[in-house]
């Protein structure tokens, strides 16, 4: 059993990899148009988003519909540091991979302090609860006006005029109009760099002593009780993890931007998260992957049908759905490809 979860981890990695390859080369070809050829960095972003959300959701079993707050809260922090630090920082790498570590650390702080109360709910009320968080996040990064001078930082939540600042001194934070000017480090390899940390962090934690635990609070939570498992401590570590690499993702978007800014991590940036989980299978890393590249694309290659482009993007959607859901559907996919499935693996081992 742990050789298959092997196997199946290293064709993963193998997947991101060959994709990597085939794409580095198109691009280097010209067979790219700048349109997919900018495309390439926001695909790493919501692929990990969407990796990091089914490790809430698929491994821990609990419905998150803040997620967009955390790479909100990763996206500005890690922005921050860049901006401050881009003429003491020179190297763009180094630059990039600190700004990932503070947006990540930010973001698991506040993945854990919301956790905290948030966890010891379910259902319903946890999906409602963490939406209000993310809002309450965005809502709050709009409302910040940071700026620096010869005397260091200067805060207010008013306005830019209040912050009482030298003539000489330069904007951070803008309110509604974020962070302009970020230094733009995010590149095609970072963010598969990322991506193959992102699978290596969550498979490890899946194969672990704890993700088993957390895998067997998803399955019968009162059994995981009655022979000592702390029900709280698990699901806050999947959900810290899960906000930490949120915001690493984030920080990569960040450096991928002109201008940054807080309405871009709204509630359809979390149910897109959210569709990508749904869509690939819940706990399916690979197929969140998969559903992460393919949404993204698929509204780009269908851009030359104009008006139609959109209606046949959530025709597409709910043939998937149905195809991967529906109990007739998934009786038919059994019965006539169940067995050739089963036999091929069984030639496999």
């Amino acid at each position: 059993m742990k050789k298959k979860k092997m196997v199946s981890n290293m064709i993963t990695y193998g997947m991101v990899i060959a994709a990597f390859i085939a794409a580095s080369a198109m691009k280097s070809a010209g067979m790219l148009s700048s349109l997919m050829t900018g495309l390439l960095v926001p695909i790493c972003v919501y692929v990990v988003l969407a990796v990091s959300l089914n490790l809430v959701v698929g491994i821990s079993g609990e419905l998150s519909l803040g997620h967009a707050g955390f790479m909100c809260v990763g996206a500005f922090s890690g922005a921050f540091f860049s901006k401050c630090l881009e003429h003491t920082i020179t190297i763009s790498p180094l630059r990039l991979v600190l700004a990932m570590i503070v947006g990540a650390g930010v973001a698991a702080l506040f993945g854990f302090l919301i956790g905290i109360p948030v966890l010891r709910l379910k259902g319903d009320y946890l999906a409602i609860v963490t939406l209000a968080f993310g809002e309450i996040i965005k809502n709050v990064m709009n409302i910040f006006y940071i700026g620096r001078d010869s005397a260091g930082f200067h805060i207010s939540v008013k306005d830019q005029f209040s912050l009482g600042m030298a003539p000489a001194g330069k904007m951070i934070i803008s309110g509604p109009m974020g962070i302009t000017g970020t230094p733009k480090d995010a590149s095609f390899l970072a963010g598969v760099v990322l991506i193959l940390i992102t699978l290596f962090i969550v498979f490890h934690l899946i194969d672990s002593r704890d993700g088993r635990a957390i895998m067997a609070i998803r399955d019968n939570r009162i059994a995981a009780e009655s022979i000592g498992l702390e029900v709280t401590k698990f699901k806050l570590m999947a959900f810290t993890i899960s906000a930490a690499l949120a915001g690493a993702a984030g920080t990569l978007y960040a450096h991928n931007l002109a201008t940054l800014q807080a309405k871009k991590f709204d509630y359809n940036t979390s149910i897109l998260a959210l569709v990508f989980v749904v869509l690939g299978g819940i706990g399916n890393i690979r197929g969140s992957i998969i559903a992460a590249v393919t949404l993204t694309l698929l509204p780009e290659l269908l851009r030359g049908l104009s008006d139609y482009r959109m209606l046949i993007y959530s025709i597409i959607l709910i043939v998937v759905m149905i195809y991967n859901w529906a109990p007739k559907v998934q009786s038919w996919r059994e019965q006539h490809f169940g067995r050739l499935f089963r036999r091929n693996g069984k030639e496999a081992e």
